[in-house]
């Protein structure tokens, strides 16, 4: 009986060492860990490509994060449209792309804490004299790009409002269709397009008052990825105190 007894503990603690091996090996492996994150990169200054390189808020403000929390990633660009059915599928682990905090958006992902106040604003032809606010769009047709806050917020208030509503992929093919002058209005996320005019003279101008007051966020797919979530958040909290994130706002936004 004790021979029997001896041999059983040892059977015992074999089976502890290498469990232990095994958790021992799994922590590894989640170091080794690369986090693949969507990007929309038609979205200046959050989001650009320029001269081969991924530029922007976003994309340095996540580097900063990931850098500062210990993790790697992976950089996924796609239409911004598809970042969270891409999320949902397993392709993404995480999405910075300008995306908006919202009620809908919260019932696939969650949330960091908000990076970015943005707002929606209605932008029209440089020479349009008619638009000044969401009372002016009766008969009209308004742009927006699929996907976002913008375009929910077009398709919400058409019926209502007596507007149509053309959608598009990019935000480029958008800016061109008022330009031209096939679209009357588009609504587009203040910053972005505030941006996009003072870099360029695309024809068009930005007009009223703000929409709404959305907020940026980072996501995570629904009850996943929270302890990258908690990382996420702990960087963004560390860059607002050291003033790295004022320092990389500043360099494209100058404030």
């Amino acid at each position: 009986m004790k021979k029997f007894g001896l041999l059983s503990l040892l059977f015992i603690l074999a089976l502890v060492v290498s469990a232990c091996g095994t958790e021992s090996s799994g922590g590894e492996g989640d170091k080794d860990k690369v986090y693949k994150v969507g990007v929309d990169t038609t979205y200046p200054p959050f989001e650009f490509e320029e001269g081969g390189d991924y530029k922007g808020i976003d994309i340095e403000l996540i580097n900063a994060i990931a850098k500062d929390q210990g993790f790697k990633i992976e950089l996924s660009p796609m239409d911004f449209g598809g970042i969270i059915p891409a999320m949902q599928s397993g392709e993404l682990d995480v999405a910075i792309a300008g995306m908006s905090i919202t009620d809908e958006r919260k019932k696939v992902v969650d949330f960091s804490t908000p990076y970015f106040d943005a707002g929606l604003t209605l932008v029209v032809n440089k020479d349009n004299s008619d638009i000044q606010s969401v009372d002016d769009l009766k008969g009209k047709t308004v742009a927006v790009k699929k996907g976002t806050t913008g375009a929910k917020y077009a398709t919400d208030n058409a019926s209502k409002a007596g507007f149509k509503v053309v959608q598009f992929n990019d935000s480029p093919a958008m800016f061109q269709e008022v330009s031209n002058g096939n679209a009357d209005v588009l609504i587009e996320d203040y910053p972005v397009i505030a941006y996009a005019i003072a870099q360029k003279d695309l024809g068009l101008k930005i007009v009223g008052e703000r929409l709404n007051g959305d907020q940026y966020g980072i996501a995570v797919l629904k009850g996943e990825n929270q302890d990258l979530l908690k990382k996420i958040n702990n960087g963004l909290k560390k860059l607002k105190e050291n003033g790295k994130y004022d320092e990389i706002v500043k360099k494209y936004l100058g404030e």
